[in-house]
């Protein structure tokens, strides 16, 4: 048997209409897994990036790499292409705020760093004053607070003092109302009264004065 009658079982092997269909079946399922692999690189980068000319890009590589070559272009895509979509990406930097958010809430002594409670005035470990008690309402309130939360009390604000005058100046006499003027003629008048009646009694009378001369 020579190489002739070889070359030619295999021509009619391949000549069959049923395996030439089944090539043909072959070659259209590359070709779709082909451009649908182009479609999926190209709507998988819209999810990773804002860029709206990059996934275009990517899907014009996959599909330059051709049928045959296309599953290396898949492969240097999912290398190049972003590990984060924007959607995990926004998650992640919401976990992260909310995250620093619980550790702001947490409070500590500005001196120690130690943990303390919201109700505490003193630090029990560096004595450092934490808060204050309003004088008005008795409520806690911050060290540098201006005014309290609660009642409005101005902490700022201090009452006036009157001064006294000073040395060698008369201080300033407050003029009398009408009713302390009366309550103090009722006051004198009987001493007055009494003053006057002996004198009434000790003078004479002019008539009787005459009479006895």
């Amino acid at each position: 048997m020579d190489f002739q009658d070889i070359f030619d079982a295999v021509g009619e092997f391949f000549e069959n209409p049923m395996l030439q269909l089944g090539f043909r079946a072959l070659a259209i399922y590359f070709v779709v897994i082909w451009l649908a692999s182009a479609f999926w690189a190209f709507r998988d980068l819209q999810l990773r990036t804002s860029n709206a000319v990059l996934p275009y890009l990517a899907a014009a590589m996959i599909i330059l790499f051709t049928p045959v070559f296309f599953l290396l272009g898949v492969i240097v895509y999912r290398i190049v292409r972003p590990q984060e979509r924007i959607a995990e990406t926004a998650e992640r930097h919401l976990a992260e705020e909310a995250m620093l958010a619980e550790v702001e809430l947490v409070r500590t002594c500005p001196t120690c760093k130690r943990r303390t409670h919201e109700e505490w005035i003193i630090c029990p470990t560096c004595r450092t004053r934490l808060n204050r008690v309003c004088p008005n309402c008795g409520k806690l309130v911050g060290t540098d607070w201006s005014l309290c939360a609660w009642c409005g009390k101005d902490f700022e604000r201090q009452v006036p003092v009157e001064s006294l005058p000073p040395r060698g100046e008369p201080a300033a006499i407050a003029p009398r109302t009408s009713a302390a003027r009366a309550a103090s003629i009722r006051t004198a008048s009987p001493s007055v009264t009494r003053s006057r009646t002996p004198r009434t009694a000790d003078a004479t009378d002019p008539t009787d004065a005459v009479t006895e001369r």
